[in-house]
């Protein structure tokens, strides 16, 4: 645990008062927030607040650990088989003070209780916003570090506390939802002698991007008509060392006799989540069973472009298919 040191006077304000972008290192000039489960947001570089962010201490933004599956190379060396990130640790030291103890102590029991209610009632969310107005957050659970400094003269009217937050997901995530849009395009006679343009935004063979750095796992949401759904995404790869293609999909079949709906009717509609996977008719009824287990994938989408086909069969004005997702990244 590092040691922080800092005065027991009111100290200078970093950020203003206003909350103007502080230097947080790995990160560079940004304004962070902490929200606890309740909701209630908490400014971390607001000296007006009553407490600030000691940013020389602060660690943990960059770049997610990961371990490694390897197999031995008979010539020396390993092969890497798998990657697979590890939890994240974020230290945060925070200076709390006031006019006099009474207000440094309510102040200090009010942040103690806001970090480790995270134990009790599910995570709190640390972000970063930037001075463009992108933000990057990442749900924390409070570990250790609201004990003070235990030094002479802390804990009257101000101390420092050296917040560690564990993250079950190492990685940040945008927490402006990205959301797609497709639909079965206009139909038309081939025998009017004049060329038709539909949307660019249909069903059928398409491109999904990904602006984050790993995958994401969309929700999905089909409007019917349907009366059998099938995803596929194409990946590029190498097949023994040559340029390849490989495939995942999913069927969702509403006729199959574990969901008992019949066909997808216009209007109708039903949403498939990948992590974690489910299935539910707009009514909440599971159709997980009508999935075409257990060959079935829920894949997510890489980093950048993705090849992927959306097959209605059944479909008719109205259909469409939604998804949402939210980028996630590797640093703040």
């Amino acid at each position: 645990m590092p040691l922080i040191t800092a005065p027991v006077i009111t100290p200078p304000d970093p950020g203003g008062g206003t909350g103007i972008p502080v230097p947080l290192p790995e990160v560079g000039y940004a304004v962070a927030t902490y929200t606890d489960p309740a909701g209630k947001v908490w400014s971390l570089t607001d000296e007006d607040a009553g407490w600030f962010t000691l940013v020389e201490g602060v660690s943990g933004l960059g770049a997610a650990s990961y371990a490694f599956t390897t197999d031995a190379h008979p010539r020396g060396g390993a092969r890497l088989r798998y990657a697979q990130a590890q939890p994240r640790s974020i230290v945060w030291p925070l200076y709390v003070y006031g006019e006099d103890h009474l207000e440094f102590l309510g102040r200090w029991r009010a942040l103690a209780t806001a970090f480790t209610r995270t134990l009790r009632e599910g995570p709190g969310w640390l972000e970063i916003a930037r001075p463009d107005g992108t933000r990057r957050r990442i749900a924390v659970h409070y570990q250790e570090g609201f004990e003070g400094r235990g030094s002479k003269g802390s804990g009257v009217v101000s101390d420092a506390a050296v917040i560690t937050l564990w993250c079950e997901d190492p990685y940040w995530i945008d927490p402006v939802e990205v959301s797609v849009h497709r639909e079965t395009g206009s139909l038309s006679s081939f025998f009017v002698p004049y060329p038709t343009v539909s949307s660019s935004q249909v069903l059928g063979a398409t491109t999904l991007r990904n602006p984050g750095d790993v995958v994401v796992w969309p929700k999905w949401t089909i409007t019917g008509p349907a009366s059998l759904i099938t995803f596929t995404v194409t990946r590029a790869t190498l097949i023994d060392g040559a340029p390849g293609e490989t495939t995942e999909s999913f069927t969702l079949d509403p006729t199959d006799p574990d969901v008992g709906h019949g066909a997808l009717l216009a209007g109708e509609q039903v949403t498939i989540s990948t992590d974690p996977p489910s299935v539910r008719f707009q009514d909440g009824s599971n159709w997980v069973g009508g999935l075409s287990w257990p060959s079935a994938v829920l894949w997510g989408l890489d980093p950048g472009d993705n090849a992927v086909t959306f097959q209605l069969d059944g479909s008719g004005p109205g259909s469409s298919v939604d998804l949402i997702f939210n980028p996630r990244y590797e640093t703040a």
